[in-house]
């Protein structure tokens, strides 16, 4: 299945010449996240996708992807894309975020592409849409929105 790519208005630009470093950082430094094993695939200004290879340990009573891995993937990956856009010393923690269930999830891995939908110097708008992978078979299984807010760092003395 081929996934469209959402345009990005021209207005994404990055503002950190030292993003890349940054992006990875917020990525692989979140505990929670290393633990469940999320992968960063890629990223460019105002985009990221990342990916989940499967585990027991990912699943519910039933055998489907737990509600709350797929939460975390979406809410996580749109974060990434949101820090892509981030100035130095600015980070983005989550204000709020809403997501659909659309079917159960199982098979061998889970993907993700979060976007930008609108930056913003307080706070920035994402979405993200998780696939589940079965063998050539890609299925969409949810969606979010999340409410970014910058926030600027405390100056090191």
């Amino acid at each position: 299945m081929k996934v469209e790519r959402h345009a990005l208005p021209t207005e994404y630009r990055v503002r950190n010449p030292g993003f890349a470093a940054e992006v990875e950082r917020v990525f692989y430094q979140a505990p929670f996240v290393r633990e469940l094993g999320f992968k960063l695939v890629s990223f460019e200004a105002g985009r990221c996708e990342t990916e989940l290879l499967l585990q027991e340990k990912h699943l519910q009573q039933d055998g489907y992807v737990h509600a709350g891995v797929q939460a975390t993937l979406a809410d996580h990956s749109a974060g990434t894309a949101g820090a892509t856009l981030l100035a130095a010393g600015q980070i983005v923690l989550t204000a709020e975020f809403k997501i659909n269930l659309l079917r159960a999830a199982r098979g061998e891995r889970l993907s993700c592409r979060a976007w930008v939908l609108k930056p913003g110097g307080s706070l920035i708008i994402a979405e993200s849409e998780i696939y589940s992978h079965a063998g050539e078979r890609a299925e969409l299984v949810s969606k979010a929105t999340v409410t970014l807010a910058v926030v600027e760092t405390a100056k090191q003395t």
